[in-house]
C-alpha cells in the first residue's frame, strides 16, 4: 500500500484543525496552548486558505475568520470563501441582542463566577417584551428555543443545565457582536416591535 507523500506531522496541525472546527477557549488547555505556541504557523497555515487568526488572550479565545479581500495580498481574492456570513432572523438576532446584554451585565457585576449562565425562564421575561401583549405565549416560547438551537449550533450558547434549563452564552458573542453595535441593534429591534404592534392594533381596530 502506497503512502500520500505529507509533510513530517507537527502538533500544531491538531490545533488547526480545532481551529477549523470552531473557537478554541482557554478552558481547553491543551488546545489552547497548541495555539499560542504556534501561533506563527497557524497564521502562516489559515492565511493560505484565505483566513484569518483571531487569538484574544484576554478573553481566553481564538479562532479563524474569513479574511477580507484588502487583508491579503494579489491572488488571494480567487480562493473560494470557506466559511460564508449568513443572515440570523429577527428572531434568532433579538436573542443575540439579550444574551449580549447578559453578558455586558455580567462583566460589569458578577466578580466571583466565571461563566454567564442565564436560567431560560429569565430569559423568556426579557423576550416577552418584544411582542405585543396579545401575542401567544405558546408560540413565543417555541421561537425562543428555535432561536437557542440555532445559537447553540453557531457556538453561541451552551447547554449548562436541565433543571431549571440554564444555558452558557460564550464569550464569541463578544467578538461576533462588539458592544459598539449593541444599542444601535437593539434599538433596531425596538422599533420593529413597535412598528409590529402597531400593525396588529390597526388590524384589530379594522375587524
Amino acid at each position: 500500500m502506497s503512502h500520500i507523500a505529507v509533510p513530517e506531522f507537527r502538533d500544531w496541525s491538531i490545533a488547526a484543525v480545532r481551529l477549523l472546527q470552531g473557537v478554541v477557549y482557554s478552558d481547553d488547555e491543551k488546545a489552547w496552548n497548541a495555539v499560542l505556541s504556534a501561533r506563527s504557523q497557524l497564521e502562516s497555515y489559515v492565511a493560505r486558505l484565505g483566513l484569518l487568526l483571531v487569538v484574544d488572550e484576554a478573553e481566553g479565545l481564538s479562532y479563524v475568520r474569513q479574511a477580507e479581500q484588502d487583508e491579503l495580498p494579489e491572488g488571494y481574492e480567487r480562493l473560494p470563501k470557506l466559511f460564508h456570513r449568513s443572515r440570523l432572523g429577527y428572531w434568532t438576532t433579538l436573542l443575540c441582542v439579550l444574551l449580549r446584554e447578559e453578558l455586558r451585565r455580567f462583566e460589569e457585576e458578577d466578580l466571583h463566577n466565571e461563566r454567564c449562565v442565564v436560567e431560560v425562564s429569565n430569559l423568556f421575561d426579557q423576550w416577552k417584551a418584544f411582542f405585543p401583549t396579545t401575542y401567544d405565549e405558546v408560540r413565543q416560547r417555541r421561537e425562543l428555543d428555535s432561536a437557542i438551537s440555532k445559537l447553540s449550533d453557531l457556538g453561541f450558547v451552551r447547554r449548562f443545565g436541565e433543571e431549571p434549563e440554564a444555558w452558557e452564552i460564550r464569550r464569541i458573542l463578544k467578538a461576533r457582536l462588539p458592544a459598539s453595535e449593541l444599542e444601535n441593534l437593539k434599538s433596531q429591534l425596538l422599533a420593529a416591535s413597535e412598528r409590529r404592534a402597531t400593525t396588529e392594533k390597526q388590524g384589530d381596530d379594522s375587524a
